[in-house]
């Protein structure tokens, strides 16, 4: 994934997703950011690609919070245990004042070891739930951070004015959400091309006539006032994101730039 950013961001990433390695308790996605000079070409940093698609994928779900949830959110759910599930917990806590913030994972202990990671960082009260159903239910943040290649998250389990953001599917087989959600919620997307490539709930809500792209509304249109948000406390939404090589570009410059700020990092010649 390569990209520009104008004439100030320049980067490539390589990424790679292993999903065996969870059975022996090892990262699934591994990779390298490459930075180079927007100017000459000549790569500026190496960064780790995980790491950082982590960081800027819960950054993304974070604005989305913020511009598309209901202003008195209170309980949040993160459904995953996993790099993804951290940043989204991290994210929402910090846009919105939280009481609870509930985790649930396919792997009962690597939730509670996230809930018992996440309770020193985060301002709300952060719980365990063993039960998907008791977990969604009344919750209204929800990020949905798994691999999952059947839906977790399904229409009966909606409650009106839920904010879902939907990151953890990233191919067209992969799907988080069935169709019944998508069908009843407002979509946003980080690319509508991307997604339309990518995002397997959204291709299987269109192959269903349940939500055509047309009536997608990108994130960057609502952020500049292209696109409308929430029209009211009971509409559900759905911000879904596969990732685009914007992203990763900005994210690393900005990492750099903070990188340098603090004298980090390790200066090599790669002449």
């Amino acid at each position: 994934m390569g990209a520009s950013v104008g004439d100030s961001e320049l980067a490539a990433k390589i990424v790679s997703v292993f999903p065996g390695n969870a059975a022996r308790g090892e990262p699934t996605i591994g990779g390298l950011v490459i930075a180079l000079d927007p100017s000459t070409g000549s790569p500026t940093a190496v960064l780790p690609g995980a790491w950082l698609t982590a960081m800027r994928t819960g950054a993304a779900s974070g604005i989305a919070t913020k511009v598309l949830a209901k202003a008195t959110a209170k309980v949040g759910l993160v459904l995953g245990a996993g790099p993804q599930a951290r940043t989204q917990a991290l994210a929402i806590d910090t846009v919105r004042e939280l009481s609870e913030l509930r985790i649930y994972a396919r792997r009962p202990d690597e939730g509670r070891a996230l809930v018992k990671e996440l309770s020193s960082i985060l301002r709300a009260e952060v719980l365990f739930v063993e039960s998907l159903h008791a977990a969604v239910a009344g919750a209204e943040i929800i990020c949905t951070a798994t691999s999952a290649l059947e839906p977790l998250l399904t229409g009966e389990m909606l409650e009106p004015g839920m904010h879902i953001n939907a990151v953890g599917s990233f191919r067209p087989e992969m799907r988080e959400l069935d169709v019944e959600v998508v069908r009843r919620a407002r979509v946003f997307v980080d690319s509508v091309s991307a997604c339309a490539e990518e995002a397997g709930e959204l291709r299987a809500a269109e192959a269903e006539g349940a939500k055509l792209r047309g009536s997608w509304s990108e994130l960057g249109a609502l952020l500049e006032g292209e696109a409308s948000g929430r029209s009211s406390q009971e509409e559900i939404t759905i911000f879904k994101s596969v990732g685009v090589a914007e992203q990763d570009a900005c994210a690393a410059g900005e990492a750099i730039r903070r990188a340098v700020g603090m004298g980090l990092g390790t200066e090599v010649d790669l002449s």
